[in-house]
């Protein structure tokens, strides 16, 4: 596995690039990582839907160290359920991935201190090349009527069950005509969540995270109005 992880790209789209705030709640941001963490397994083949659980099927790194940990998390643990994974791994997964993109020179952690005594961290970009090439993809997928590769319809998924149209920038009637799209991507790609066990091992492994993550969501923050 090559390039920018998913957990990574979703985090540089949820977080503002000259504030470094995070501009989504963050339990959903939580959540989406440690489905993105899943996703990117299962679309390498390290873990599949077995018997009602997420499994092992392949010990092999993959050479990205969060999902690599998390392989083997999954690999030494009793059986689980998509949901289940959701929700143990989102806690510490934020700040790993933050600590891994200071690390590479993407983004800067700023220390601040508020009230005297209550640390605050930032995270405003440094290298702008990594987002925006996440942002080109994400764009050419609303825009070009194509169907993308597996893990741009992956993130765009992501990018729709967490309700993150705002970050990708667009007035409120394009957000609104993005929100179909990235639905319709997510569809075209067996993501959506509604998934046929007799499709290819990945797309139900990656389709029940995604459902376990929209209820995870709904849960957190209400039904999506």
């Amino acid at each position: 596995m090559t390039g920018v992880a998913l957990a990574e790209e979703l985090l540089l789209l949820a977080y503002d690039d000259e504030t470094g705030k995070a501009t989504m709640p963050r339990i959903s941001l939580d959540l989406g990582m440690a489905a993105a963490v899943l996703i990117e397994l299962a679309l390498a083949g390290r873990i599949a839907f077995t018997d009602g659980n997420l499994t092992a099927v392949d010990p092999t790194p993959t050479g990205e160290p969060v999902a690599d940990d998390v392989l083997v998390r999954i690999a030494g643990d009793s059986p689980h359920t998509p949901s289940s994974w959701v929700q143990r791994l989102r806690h510490g997964l934020r700040d790993r991935i933050l600590g891994d993109l200071c690390s590479q020179g993407v983004v800067r952690d700023v220390d601040e201190t508020e009230l005297g005594f209550i640390h605050v961290h930032r995270y405003p970009v440094v290298d702008a090349s990594v987002e925006a090439d996440t942002r080109r993809r994400l764009a050419d997928a609303l825009t070009s009527g194509l169907a993308p590769d597996e893990r741009t319809a992956a993130l765009a998924t992501l990018v729709a069950v967490l309700r993150m149209e705002s970050a990708l920038g667009l007035s409120d009637g394009a957000a609104e005509s993005a929100r179909h799209r990235l639905a319709e991507i997510a569809s075209g790609a067996g993501f959506s969540g509604e998934v046929s066990l007799d499709d290819s091992v990945v797309r139900p492994s990656v389709g029940l995270v995604v459902a376990a993550l929209a209820q995870a969501v709904d849960a957190a923050l209400g039904p999506r109005r």
